[in-house]
């Protein structure tokens, strides 16, 4: 992959990054009108898979607050057509490079120093690139580090990007502003923290602190005399990233095993400390002799105690023979509104029960099998069934306690790389006091 030897710092020059694009998708547009009216076949899907290629171009192109909505859009497979989280996914661990003089920039400005005057060897070649940051590998003595470094200006484009990616991805993607907004209040309010790799620093240390008695869950040390604000320095880690890692043909136990240990992490996290790693992709684990790794803290959720006994009460009353309480907590929720009419209750509570109902699933058998195609097939039926009805999506717009939005996509793309792995686990929730829930006498969520 070739390396990127700059990036476009003003505000005219990354809007016409943009702009440009958007003509190109104009071309796009013209050219699928043509072949739809002529009656030719897949000229949908050319045209989505064009768009999609051009979109993640000048995504990775700015870096930054576009490349992280494409990060966070390609978790969430209910929202874009395929094409789009085929090419966003690439953000998690697979962007275009910056070049070296860059690098070596940026380490004068945090440290006086370039890298080879603080390591023995450092790789000139990114070995990984997400959105905000890209990782070289480098020794001192016997010792290897990853180095994650950041891309220069990030954090300082950051509220001007977000203003000019919002009306283009309107556009692109047939999204209402409250839509999209609770995606970009949510990207700026977590880039702001994973731009600050110092506070990256004290949760990675803290967070593996809690969580390292975890079976089967490792976590690498963190260098604070080799880090900084904009660059951050831990144990290199052998071994492949999780999607690889389900690639490589491992055995069924083996998948069992990493499966396991991937949903105990979070779920210790959920149930246990309230705060948790909210960035599920398969480029922040690594699999090695059957050890799960974790890396970058940088997108760190605290659970408030009220929002969490009532979105897990609301798993537990999603059954027609609870349809009051389950109503109820749906309003508590802010997923229904007092204004919302009969229409709009007839749509969107069977759209809530089966949500629900397809997110509790795990969590009411003693084991669970992600390999089952079946439920894999039901969650792309629903994400199609979202889509495809134009009244659900106006009506969805903007509802919801802000929470419920990482939580979800957490979830997801935690059953998203469940399923990669076609593991079978024991994913009962950890017993939780019933007083903690309110659970009405019989409701349960397994444990």
């Amino acid at each position: 992959m070739s390396s990127q030897k700059s990036i476009p710092k003003h505000k005219i020059t990354r809007a016409a990054s943009l702009a440009t694009t958007g003509a190109k998708i104009g071309m796009h547009y013209l050219k699928y009108s043509a072949k739809q009216k002529l009656g030719k076949a897949g000229a949908k899907e050319s045209f989505h898979e064009e768009t999609a290629e051009d979109t993640y171009a000048v995504f990775s192109k700015l870096k930054g607050g576009p490349l992280k909505v494409a990060q966070m859009l390609s978790l969430d497979q209910n929202l874009l057509p395929a094409p789009y989280i085929e090419q966003f996914k690439k953000a998690q661990y697979t962007a275009p490079p910056l070049s070296y003089p860059l690098v070596v920039r940026s380490f004068k400005k945090e440290f006086g120093k370039a890298p080879n005057e603080i390591f023995d060897t450092f790789s000139k070649e990114a070995v990984a690139g997400a959105s905000i940051g890209q990782v070289h590998k480098a020794t001192i003595g016997d010792r290897t580090y990853a180095v994650k470094v950041q891309y220069p200006g990030v954090a300082d484009s950051l509220e001007s990007d977000l203003k000019m990616v919002k009306p283009f991805a309107m556009r692109l993607f047939n999204l209402s502003a409250e839509t999209l907004d609770h995606y970009l209040v949510e990207v700026e309010a977590r880039l702001v923290e994973e731009t600050d790799y110092l506070l990256e620093l004290k949760r990675s240390q803290e967070l593996a602190n809690l969580t390292k008695d975890i079976e089967g869950v490792y976590f690498p040390e963190y260098y604070p005399e080799l880090s900084s604000k904009k660059i951050i320095t831990m144990d290199w880690v052998e071994g492949m990233h999780l999607d690889e890692f389900a690639q490589s043909s491992p055995t069924q136990e083996e998948r069992n095993q990493v499966g396991q240990a991937l949903w105990d992490f979070y779920h210790y996290q959920v149930h246990e400390l309230r705060i948790f790693h909210a960035d599920p992709h398969a480029g922040n684990f690594k699999v090695h002799d059957g050890k799960l790794w974790v890396f970058d803290f940088g997108c760190v959720k605290d659970l408030n105690a009220t929002f969490y006994r009532k979105y897990f009460a609301l798993m537990a009353n999603s059954d027609l023979s609870r349809a009051e309480r389950f109503k109820e907590l749906l309003y508590e929720l802010q997923l229904l509104r007092e204004d919302d009419g009969d229409f709009q209750k007839r749509k969107l509570i069977p759209l809530f029960r089966d949500s629900v109902e397809l997110l509790s699933r795990p969590f009411k058998t003693e084991f669970f099998d992600f390999g089952n195609k079946r439920y894999s097939e039901e969650l792309f039926e629903f994400g199609d069934r979202m889509k495809e009805d134009q009244d659900l999506q106006q009506m969805q717009s903007g509802r919801g306690d802000a929470e419920a939005l990482y939580l979800n996509r957490t979830y997801f793309g935690l059953y998203n790389l469940e399923a990669q792995l076609k593991a079978k686990i024991s994913a009962n929730m950890p017993q939780v006091h019933r007083d903690e829930l309110a659970l009405p006498q019989g409701a349960s969520l397994g444990g």
